[in-house]
């Protein structure tokens, strides 16, 4: 973690709760459940998390979930990431979870939510952070089962706030998910969703048009369409930003080449966040760190993040105005 850029408080608004499986976990937690994977130790499986494009991380992604299979993994997994994101300032998380990947493989949906609430409800004690769940669809699956799946998470209205759609994005544009985000509307939950980053701008329209989300996740190709940066600007919409992400999977070149500045220089509500950290090369304030020093982010483009962050959070007025008071109070 590079300290000697500042650690603010932040909200993370774009992680997967899969996408933190460190190698020496996903090991261990192999040899704890006899799951044999095609690594035959530390070294080989690190070398394995170099990609190619998004495809081939979420290959690699599917794989290591594998070895997820009892509450206490669940547990284990998140409380893991909770410690780790608190030392980088995170102070509030509203986190992806991807059931139907464990419910395919046999995992029934109650031992990912039991496994997974255990941490969550004991965040704030144990991490000081606290935690809200959004549950994403595969949009690469029949939209039928987002439809079967969304009753079943009514019953974990306590950790879940809202729905995302994720996994492959080109060639399964939002509007395949237009009934039930429609219907998790009609029951209050919040909307985000995978737009425009290997996708193009239209399915960030899309997503705004037909899906109705509240935040728009990744969103960086929307600066190829001037009328589409203009609604995300007049409007305020959230985009969950993720520079190494956006790096390893080849969405840009090189950090140097990140819009990440060139939007919060046009007035968008950009916010940085770590998106699957284990297999990305860092955490919240390493991705920040990482930025700050490719793209000469200043010490108000970082106050102005923070901020964005909480602003952009499903956190109530009064929560979002205490933690704005600490991230002044932070920057002094």
């Amino acid at each position: 973690m590079a300290m000697d850029v500042p650690v603010l408080p932040t909200a993370e608004l774009h992680l997967h709760i899969e996408g933190t499986l460190e190698p020496e976990l996903a090991l261990a937690l192999a040899a704890r459940n006899g799951i044999g994977l095609r690594y035959s130790g530390l070294d080989e499986l690190r070398r394995a998390y170099a990609f190619r494009d998004l495809q081939s991380f979420l290959d690699l992604y599917y794989e290591l979930t594998t070895v997820l299979r009892r509450p206490e993994d669940f547990t284990e997994l998140a409380d893991a990431y909770f410690a780790r994101a608190a030392a980088q300032g995170v102070r509030h998380t509203e986190v992806f979870v991807d059931p139907q990947v464990h419910i395919a493989r046999g995992v029934p949906l109650e031992v990912v939510m039991e496994g997974l609430g255990e941490a969550f409800r004991t965040a704030r004690e144990r991490h000081g952070l606290t935690a809200r769940m959004i549950v994403c669809f595969l949009r690469d699956r029949d939209p039928a089962e987002a439809e079967d799946l969304l009753p079943r998470l009514l019953a974990y209205r306590d950790l879940v706030i809202g729905i995302g759609l994720d996994s492959a994005e080109v060639g399964f544009p939002p509007e395949l998910f237009q009934r039930v985000f429609a219907r998790a509307a009609d029951e209050g939950l919040h909307r985000v969703a995978h737009a425009g980053e290997e996708g193009p701008p239209a399915y960030v329209w899309t997503a705004l048009d037909r899906l109705g989300v509240e935040r728009v996740d990744h969103g960086i190709r929307s600066l190829e369409d001037p009328s589409l940066v203009a609604r995300l600007r007049e409007e305020q919409v959230p985009l969950t930003v993720c520079p190494l992400s956006n790096v390893a999977l080849r969405t840009v070149p090189d950090l140097a080449a990140h819009p990440l500045r060139r939007m919060l220089d046009t007035g968008l509500v950009a916010t940085v966040n770590s998106d699957d950290p284990a297999y990305f090369g860092g955490y919240l304030h390493d991705n920040l760190a990482a930025a700050t020093h490719a793209l000469g982010l200043t010490a108000e483009h970082r106050r102005r993040l923070a901020e964005n962050s909480f602003r952009a959070s499903f956190l109530t007025d009064a929560e979002k105005e205490r933690h704005l008071a600490g991230v002044a109070a932070a920057v002094g």
